[in-house]
């Protein structure tokens, strides 16, 4: 304990501002990833891009975004957490300018991507600062600023761009980083002081293994982004990342446990409650990024709404994440950490579960219950997640354990975006012939349905068998979109299990040490 106390840098205002500089970095970083989400089509039309290509302006982010959260523990040891935030902000920064100044889509790909990898070295120093700098009895402050950031700013991005796009131009999406990043690296420059750099780890660094981890990563986001519209194998491209995967992940691991100082370093794994807790943020993954992806396409989708209209109605999950991070700081310190984890767990589950219930009709006022239970339980459960995953390491750990711990996030909302994509297909094509089946001319209902639009049709001057194929394009049009709501219901189903089933490992994890320093147990 002693060992640990010794390694704890003493906090000071200068640290707690330091910290908020990177918060904010942080912050933008994460709010990056969906700011264009809601914007695409606007991205497409002015850069003259097809539907394929437009796709990779948030594909490029994300790969290159994950390759970099797990290698920047060593390069945090390796340069010092001053010089690695101070670079990778002002990479982040002027990356964002060139995107807002891109002529062409193969342009925008190649900034948006060092923006993601640049990004990306931002936000586990975040994480891995919180748990060296401050001490345990700080943590009922530090934990849910962080939590509040990682959840709330995926959440708000495709709001915050909707609007940005909508009132001025998608340039803003990303011109609005500029002044912002250039004060965070200023910030980060002047005031971050809680490590040296070790230059001799350089000699050690492991090229090979970079080369590993870039195609292990790299080909398994690929893989996870464009397999569901690809038919998964049964394309070339994918089938040949696959294998890429699987060697690059062979040999990440390889060398990760046959060198002295590898890029990435799994010993965290070690400890019971890191290893569960980054199941449990692979599953947070999951129900972040997969919510945040479907709120949205249902209301694009099902009830036609623009991009400012889909901002306007998410952003109550949002506003209950800031309103509720006082909350689970105080619970932090009154309650099991255990027992809130649950609570928050088994929050999520049921706000899915309401919308178990949802139809095409169903817009804010529906929705609004939901999104504030699921803004709620997110902050609910980030909070103890963070302490019981990361409070109980030895602080020479952190840095890279905060990398890994990340990653499993992205990872969560990546694989967990692969499986609803593929489920939403499968199952509306399945839900459509099902539906399909019911409509006959024995169905009494199904007759007097198309014999009402008939009639609609010829009031508006549509007669004879064209009235009559009208009318049954209305109802194949009918039938497809309750297929697709059928399909958005059985992904909540889904989400509602998933939480369920794991708001009793909650139970599983060690209480973490309170008010004083981690010791390495």
């Amino acid at each position: 304990m002693d060992a640990a106390q010794s390694q704890t840098p003493e906090l000071t205002p200068r640290r707690i501002a330091a910290f908020m500089v990177m918060v904010f970095g942080m912050f933008m970083a994460i709010l990056d990833i969906q700011i264009v989400s809601a914007s695409l089509t606007d991205i497409q039309a002015g850069l003259s891009a097809s539907s394929d290509e437009i796709s990779w302006v948030q594909t490029s982010y994300l790969i290159a975004e994950v390759i970099m959260i797990p290698l920047s523990g060593f390069l945090a040891r390796l340069m010092s957490t001053r010089i690695l935030f101070s670079i990778a902000a002002a990479g982040f920064t002027l990356s964002s300018f060139l995107c807002a100044t891109s002529s062409s889509i193969e342009e925008m790909i190649l900034w948006r991507g060092l923006q993601g990898f640049l990004g990306g070295g931002m936000i586990p120093a975040v994480f891995a600062a919180a748990y060296t700098v401050f001490p345990p009895s700080k943590r009922a402050i530090v934990s849910p600023m962080i939590g509040l950031v990682a959840t709330l700013a995926p959440t708000v991005g495709p709001t915050v761009g909707g609007y940005l796009s909508h009132a001025f131009s998608w340039h803003w999406l990303f011109l609005v980083n500029v002044i912002p990043g250039i004060g965070v690296t200023i910030g980060a420059w002047m005031m971050i002081d809680f490590d040296k750099p070790e230059w001799k780890l350089f000699d050690k660094f492991d090229w090979i293994g970079l080369g590993a981890l870039a195609a292990f990563l790299g080909a398994l986001e690929y893989v996870l982004e464009e397999g569901p519209s690809n038919e998964w194998l049964h394309d070339e491209v994918v089938a040949i990342l696959s294998v890429v995967m699987v060697v690059g992940c062979v040999v990440t691991f390889y060398r990760a446990f046959t060198r002295d100082e590898p890029l990435v370093d799994f010993s965290a794994f070690s400890n019971a409650n890191f290893a569960v807790g980054s199941v449990f943020s692979f599953v947070m993954g999951i129900g972040l990024y997969g919510l945040t992806y479907l709120y949205p396409l249902y209301l694009a989708q099902i009830r036609g709404y623009d991009s400012l209209q889909i901002g306007e109605t998410v952003f109550v999950s949002g506003m209950a994440m800031f309103f509720t991070a006082p909350l689970a700081g105080v619970l932090s310190q009154k309650l099991d950490l255990r027992v809130m984890l649950l609570l928050g767990f088994v929050g999520f589950g049921v706000s899915t579960w309401m919308l178990t219930g949802m139809t095409d009709q169903w817009d804010f006022r529906e929705l609004l219950l939901p999104q504030v239970l699921r803004g709620m339980s997110l902050m609910i459960c980030m909070v103890p997640i963070n302490n019981l995953s990361l409070g109980t390491l030895p602080p020479e750990k952190i840095k890279g354990a905060s990398g890994l711990y990340n990653l499993m996030r992205n990872l969560g909302g990546a694989v967990g975006l692969a499986i609803i994509n593929t489920i939403l297909t499968n199952r509306q094509v399945l839900h459509y012939e099902r539906l399909s089946e019911d409509i006959t001319w024995s169905n009494p209902e199904a007759m007097r349905q198309i014999g009402i639009m008939t009639q609609n049709l010829e009031a508006h001057g549509v007669h004879g068998a064209a009235a009559s194929t009208g009318a049954l394009a209305q109802m194949a049009s009918r039938l497809h979109g309750q297929a697709a709501v059928m399909s958005f219901i059985d992904i909540f189903v889904l989400i509602s299990v998933v939480f369920g089933g794991l708001a009793i490992m909650a139970l599983l994890m060690k209480k973490p040490p309170e008010g004083k320093a981690v010791d390495a147990h």
